[in-house]
């Protein structure tokens, strides 16, 4: 795994906090169909694909919070686990550059 996977992970778990939130924000907008994002990788980038999920008819807004606040909190913990994994190679270079110097 090398930083550009990590960045590229940071940046699209911030597409699918965005969408969530926009999601959370409309739960009280009558006839709201929420977005869904979903997380691919391939050729070390990490994706979000995002679409409107199914429309059901309801006339109240179709946002499911136990769905919503659940993703949230995994958003956070892949961000906090990439920012360390990004800090922690960065030592790691900054050591080999101190010792070849």
């Amino acid at each position: 795994m090398n930083i550009s996977t990590n960045i590229s992970s940071i940046q699209s778990h911030q597409r699918m906090m965005n969408v969530n939130a926009n999601n959370v924000a409309n739960v009280n907008t009558d006839g709201f169909v929420p977005s869904d994002t979903r997380m691919s990788s391939s050729q070390g980038s990490v994706t979000a694909n995002t679409r409107q999920a199914d429309d059901n008819g309801s006339l109240k807004s179709q946002t499911n919070l136990s769905k919503e606040i659940p993703d949230q909190i995994i958003v956070q913990n892949v961000t906090a686990a990439n920012v360390s994994a990004i800090k922690t190679q960065d030592e790691m270079l900054g050591s080999l550059i101190d010792m070849k110097a």
